[in-house]
This record gives C-alpha cells, structure tokens and sequence, in this order.
C-alpha cells in the first residue's frame, strides 16, 4: 500500500511539473506566434496546449488508478492509466490534423514575417525546458513504472526536435529572406502525429494484452526456484492488470514422494512470499516428478534432448510413463515460442519418430503449447 501512494505522489507531483512549465511555454509561444504572425511558432504553442491537457489527464489517471480493489473491479483500477493514456493520444492527433491544415494554408498564401530577437530567446528557453522535463519524466517514469509519464517523455523529446525546426527555419528566413514559416508547421505537425501514433499503439497494445518484459519472468523464476526442494517450473504465465500489478501462475515440479501436505505448504510459503515482497500475485500448482524410476528419467532425458535437437527455443514438461504390458504411453508438453518456423504436426512427427528409434514399445502423447518465454 505504501509503494502505491508512493507512486501516486510523486505521479501527481510529475503531472503538475509539466502542467505549470507547459502553460508557461504554451502562453509564450501563442502570444508570439500572434504578435510575429509566425503560424510555425504558433504551432508549437498549441501543441505545448495539448500538453497542458495531457498532463492534466496524467494528474487524474494517477489519482483514479490508485484507489483500492471493490467489487465492481476487484483486480483494482491501475489499467485507467492506459485509457487517460489513450485520449491523450487521441488529443494529439487532432491537434496535429489541426495544425497541418493551417500550416498548409500558410504555404499556399505565405505573409512576411517580422524577425524579433524575442522569438530567438522564447524558442531557445522551450528547447531547454523541453529537454530538462524529458529527462525528469524518464528518471520518474523508470522509478514509478509509468506507462503515461514514460509517453510524455518521448512527447518532450518530440518538442525539442519541433521546436528546433521551427528555430532553424526562422534563422533561415531571417538570413536568406525565404518564408518556410509553413513548411517548418507542417514538420511540427508531422512530430506530432509520429508521437501521437506511438502512444496510441503502445497504449492499444497494452489494454489488448501485451506480453511483460522477459525480466519480469526471470524474476519469478529465479525467486521460485531458490527453494531447494523444487526440481524445476513450467506453464508460467504473467497477466498485468496495471502498469504495477500483476498476476501470475506457474507449475511447481517436486519430487513424487514428497508428502502431500509438505508439498501444498511450501507452495503456500512462496505464494505468500510473492504475496508480500513483490507486486505479483501468484498462484502455484503442484506437478509431483517422479525422480526415483530409472526408466522414467532416462526417457525424460532422452525426449528432452530430441526435443532441444529440434530446436533450442523448445523445451519439455510434464513428462510422465503409463506402463502396460505391450506398450508403454510417454505423456508429456513440449512449449514452443509464438514465432516457431516448424508446424505443430511437423514438430510431433520427428519426435515421434525419434522415440520409435529408441523402442517402438513407446506410444507418445504429445501435448503442444505456445509459450511468451520458455
């Protein structure tokens, strides 16, 4: 609880950082733009006005994603971050569209402008301001895991770039009396949908599912399997409901003959360990492997090895041996990443005929699942 309200204040206090500096720079930049009559600088003021509202929106995404669990929403509310996200992009695209027309009027009708040392002065400071928040919004996105605050430092970044060109050009025209006041808009506004478009596949890309990153899986692994007394885990997967809450499931290999109330203990021990020191909730499912069968692991060692020749992306699970008295049943998952270059038929066809090579008494039972990381 105290990490969250951690993560709303110093969201909130990031939001209103780049409120106040963008209403300043949005106030200078219109005021000039007006003044000059320079459509590129006006420009850039509208979009540091359409920054003003994203970091509004930015300021409520963090007070609405951090109220608790209830029972119309028990996995919590941290997803409304992606949605603010979203409208923010929207917003931006607008303005874009916005900008694009009236630059493009500028071209086909350009007017004279009137050069001003102020114009200079004003654009140098919103280059440097620019890029102080660009580097704020990362140092606090990284901290606090911000999806939002993570696409207003890219917007940032975006800023010194357009504003740059919109300096350039007025220099340019100042020193070869050529207007590409207009031209220098449509680039800005070009900036601005490039953004605009990122954060909108980002953010879509998020709320359909996208997968966590990979380090967030090797350190479930890695703190699961410093037990001493699991063999092994498979089937993990990662659900994030937030930009800071996720739920996870996993299959925990122990030895068979491990009793089955010690077992269901020491899941519930590393579920609570997860519980209280991470912000993944994780539900583990018990998979007894039998360890003490000198049939049973030298076929697992054989498939598994058939399996890795095949490819080493792949992998092996849930190996188990159903013996009869003609023919003995290998049960098991082979896991395969989403971009296998085999099919699913080829893939069961070679193992399959590996394993008749070894004893055609083995009937394998092939299961085959897709996996985000093996």
């Amino acid at each position: 609880m105290d990490d969250i309200k951690l993560r709303e204040k110093k969201g909130k206090f990031a939001s209103l950082v780049g409120l106040f500096a963008n209403v300043f720079l949005a106030a200078a930049k219109i005021g000039i733009g007006l003044m000059f009559g320079v459509i590129s600088v006006f420009a850039d003021g509208i979009n540091n006005l359409t920054d003003c509202g994203s970091s509004a929106i930015s300021f409520v995404s963090f007070k609405m994603s951090s109220k608790p669990a209830d029972k119309e929403h028990p996995y919590g509310h941290e997803r409304i971050e992606y949605i603010c996200s979203l409208v923010v992009s929207f917003i931006i695209l607008l303005i874009a569209f916005e900008l694009f027309k009236e630059s493009i009027l500028k071209i086909i009708s350009p007017k004279a402008l009137d050069f001003s040392v102020v114009i200079i002065v004003v654009l140098a400071i919103s280059i440097a301001v620019k890029c102080l928040m660009f580097l704020y919004y990362k140092a606090v996105a990284k901290k606090i895991n911000s999806d939002i605050l993570n696409a207003a430092s890219v917007d940032s970044l975006s800023d010194c770039i357009s504003t740059s060109i919109v300096l350039i050009s007025i220099i340019i025209g100042y020193f070869t009396g050529i207007n590409i006041d207009g031209y220098a808009g449509v680039l800005v506004s070009i900036f601005i949908t490039i953004a605009g478009c990122k954060m909108l596949k980002e953010m879509t890309s998020k709320l359909i599912g996208q997968v966590p990153d990979k380090e967030i899986f090797d350190s479930v692994k890695e703190r699961v399997m410093k037990n001493k007394e699991v063999l092994g885990i498979h089937d993990l997967n990662i659900y994030s409901y937030g930009p800071n809450k996720y739920f996870a499931s996993v299959h925990i290999e122990l030895d068979a003959n491990m009793d089955s109330l010690v077992a269901h203990e020491l899941i519930d021990d590393i579920e609570r360990e997860f519980l209280t020191e991470t912000n993944i909730i994780l539900t583990g499912h018990h998979d007894p492997t039998v360890i003490d069968d000198e049939e049973v692991t030298f076929m697992r060692e054989k498939v598994s090895k058939i399996v890795q020749e095949i490819d080493e992306s792949y992998s092996m699970h849930d190996f188990r041996m159903v013996k009869g008295p003609t023919k003995t049943n290998i049960i098991f998952d082979v896991a395969i990443p989403f971009d296998a270059k085999l099919t699913e038929d080829e893939i069961t066809t070679i193992i399959k005929e590996k394993i008749a090579e070894i004893d055609k008494k083995y009937k394998p039972v092939i299961i085959i699942e897709k996996q985000m990381y093996i």
